[in-house]
């Protein structure tokens, strides 16, 4: 006998049951249609906060810290590795955010579609009753996108979007690159604080003492909770990959049912294959290859 929450799954035959037009519409969608994006105001203003804060960040170490600096090699040097991470933070914060994470196609669950797949007695499908989707495995509905999404780990506001199938690598590479910076600006921090004890304050900086204390200040909490942030939440989704579970399939516990891989090949579905440089790039979209979830399994 089957459980409640998988009779609440199953998927009748009838057409009368679908009705596609009971569903939530889906978010509005960019007038060309090439470019996928929420419009939550919540995630809107978060995503907006995150790039602030980084221009904040780069404002600080660049007048503050590198310009009065005496060794032009050290600031020219520190100014390329921070300017250059930063960078490829905020490219992969914007491809995490504006990347379809992998949306099951709305309203698809009709009687036509449901033919099409060939069914073979006894075999069951899911209908998601919010988007009127048929549902594959180890997909989850999204309040906020009003969408199912392959593979959902779960939704960010930081990047206003769902972090999922198709967008994972790109989250990944942007906490991994904000934590970076943010050791970097910490580090920084530290070594002009040091020097500017031993020195005259007015000579350490372009602004007065206060004034570059208190942005000194700010600058290191900033690069602080960042840096404990983003590395936690690195370490958490680079576990989740390596085990093959989702942050929401964790969450719920629920029974694994897809094939297990190794924790190498589990990287290379999210990354692309093969291992390159390519994966540390957000503009490299994931070539699966072999690698691809549904074709090659170890």
């Amino acid at each position: 006998m089957k459980s409640p929450a998988h009779r609440s799954r199953d998927i009748e035959r009838q057409a009368g049951y679908l009705k596609p037009e009971h569903c939530a519409p889906p978010p509005p969608r960019s007038s060309s249609g090439t470019m996928w994006f929420i419009h939550d105001s919540c995630g809107i203003v978060c995503g907006i906060i995150t790039w602030l804060l980084v221009f904040y960040a780069e404002f600080v170490v660049v007048f503050v810290l590198l310009l009065p600096a005496k060794s032009v090699a050290y600031s020219f040097f520190n100014g390329l590795l921070f300017n250059g991470l930063a960078f490829l933070a905020l490219a992969s914060h914007a491809r995490a955010m504006c990347t379809d994470p992998g949306a099951v196609p709305k309203g698809n669950a009709t009687k036509e579609f449901i033919e099409s797949l060939q069914l073979k007695p006894g075999q069951v499908v899911y209908k998601c009753p919010k988007c009127c989707s048929i549902k594959p495995d180890r997909a989850h509905h999204c309040s906020v996108c009003k969408r199912c999404i392959k593979k959902m780990d779960h939704h960010c506001p930081w990047v206003n979007n769902c972090v999922g199938e198709n967008n994972q690598k790109y989250f990944v590479l942007f906490t991994m690159y904000i934590a970076l910076i943010s050791l970097h600006a910490l580090i920084m921090a530290a070594f002009h604080f040091v020097f500017c004890f031993d020195e005259d304050w007015a000579k350490c900086s372009n602004f007065s003492p206060p004034a570059t204390v208190i942005l000194l200040i700010l600058l290191c909490f900033e690069g602080l909770l960042f840096l404990i942030f983003t590395a936690v939440m690195f370490g958490t989704q680079v576990h989740s990959i390596c085990s093959d579970e989702t942050g929401i399939e964790q969450l719920k516990k629920e029974e694994r049912r897809w094939a297990k891989r190794s924790k190498w090949m589990n990287m290379k579905v999210v990354f692309g294959h093969p291992f390159s440089i390519a994966w540390l790039s957000p503009f490299a979209t994931p070539d699966h290859g072999k690698a691809d979830v549904y074709q090659y399994i170890v």
